[in-house]
């Protein structure tokens, strides 16, 4: 069966993979799929050929008869919040999040805010390898689209609501911000001024090359924020990738932290302050055993889940809730805010422990359990990759095995 959508959305390089040409037909299936008189917010970050690629998807759109209104640069996050509390049918995002700059990608959002689930992809799909396409009579086409201003502030305005602001004020906490030269450069410095912290700035223009790092925030591509906290003695550095839907932390002492040890504290931070939520969380099967081994200690059960926040995101709402759902690459959904992953809420939380706590974030990462992870990638054939899946549990066959999305033990 022919695929479209990958673990997160549609992605190709600019121009080549993903061209004009493909991003029209797509948003006529777009259209299709939320349907004619439907209202749909569209966005984008700062990537080269953005604009056409959104062009291109509009056109499509309004070829169907849908609505438009144009949101224009902004985080993915920023927008599915501003889908969900405008009462929009969906949203479309032109993004690649992580990936290098020649690649440019599509998220379909539908009205909760949260990408749409794998089924409704499967409709898109369909109807775009058949081509499917209405024959509006002229009287049906819509204007052209309307440009949406005041999200950011909505959005910004919104996380401070879900933290103690005056209590992070008394902190005047000082933080390095990393913004990968994307989309975050709008939201997490604001943010972090609206909590009275010290912004440091790095990486914080917006450029589509890129040239501060590669958009995916990784240990090695935070080296320079980490050596900047050190230098300015700052109490916290953060790292976003391209659409600011992720954020990885770094404590006071310059280490980087993966996303599933942060995201494991917050769970617990978040579980004392939400007591109303169900005491359990959701993460992918990437995460290191470890959550299970501290949060066990909170009485809160760890749901383990396929690979991607599209997944985990349905996973949590199809199931009545949970306090946080979160990955190791930097994800965390916060329940109370909406069921996305997001950057600038991640970090606000960060805040909002580390001044509830009031202890250096060091010593809060160093009451976790010690494990190492290595992450890479070995190029293989899908048979060979199903040989060593299989391999792996014959070996380990004496041992816990999770068979969710490959093999962990």
């Amino acid at each position: 069966m022919r695929k479209l959508f990958g673990t997160d959305g549609i992605r190709g390089v600019t121009g080549t993979e993903l061209t004009p040409e493909m991003a029209l037909r797509l948003g006529r299936a777009i259209g299709a799929f939320f349907g004619l008189g439907s209202r749909v917010l569209v966005g984008r970050d700062v990537r080269a050929g953005g604009d056409m690629i959104l062009s291109a998807v509009v056109s499509g759109l309004l070829a169907e008869g849908v609505k438009i209104y144009n949101a224009g640069l902004i985080p993915t996050p920023a927008l599915q919040y501003a889908v969900r509390e405008h009462s929009y049918d969906g949203g479309v995002m032109v993004t690649a999040s992580h990936n290098p700059p020649e690649y440019n990608g599509i998220k379909v959002i539908d009205s909760s805010g949260v990408e749409v689930s794998r089924e409704d992809e499967a409709i898109i799909e369909d109807y775009y390898f058949k081509g499917y396409g209405s024959r509006l009579e002229w009287r049906s086409l819509v204007d052209s689209p309307e440009v949406r201003v005041g999200l950011i502030e909505d959005y910004v305005n919104a996380i401070v609501m879900q933290v103690d602001r005056d209590e992070i004020a008394k902190h005047r906490f000082k933080v390095v911000v990393d913004c990968a030269n994307s989309v975050s450069t709008l939201t997490t410095p604001l943010l972090l001024r609206r909590l009275g912290a010290k912004v440091i700035s790095l990486n914080c223009h917006l450029d589509p090359e890129f040239p501060g790092r590669e958009p995916e925030p990784t240990p090695q591509t935070l080296s320079e924020a980490s050596s900047l906290v050190l230098s300015s003695k700052a109490d916290i550095g953060v790292g976003h990738d391209g659409d600011a839907d992720r954020a990885i932390m770094i404590d006071d002492k310059g280490q980087v932290h993966w996303g599933d040890r942060s995201g494991t504290l917050l769970a617990v931070h978040a579980s004392y302050k939400w007591r109303e939520l169900p005491r359990r969380v959701y993460t992918g099967v990437s995460s290191s055993i470890l959550i299970e081994e501290y949060l066990k200690q909170h009485n809160i059960t760890v749901v383990w889940t396929p690979v991607g926040s599209v997944t985990i995101a349905r996973t949590i709402m199809n199931e009545g809730g949970a306090i946080a759902g979160f990955e190791e690459n930097g994800g965390y959904i916060h329940v109370p805010h909406q069921y996305v992953r997001d950057g600038a809420m991640k970090l606000a939380l960060t805040l909002d422990m580390m001044a509830s706590l009031r202890e250096k974030l060091s010593d809060i990462f160093a009451k976790l359990p010690v494990y190492y992870t290595l992450k890479t990638k070995i190029k293989a054939s899908r048979e060979e990759a199903l040989c060593a899946v299989e391999a792996v549990k014959e070996y380990y066959s004496n041992y816990r095995i999770i068979t969710i999305d490959g093999v962990k033990v």
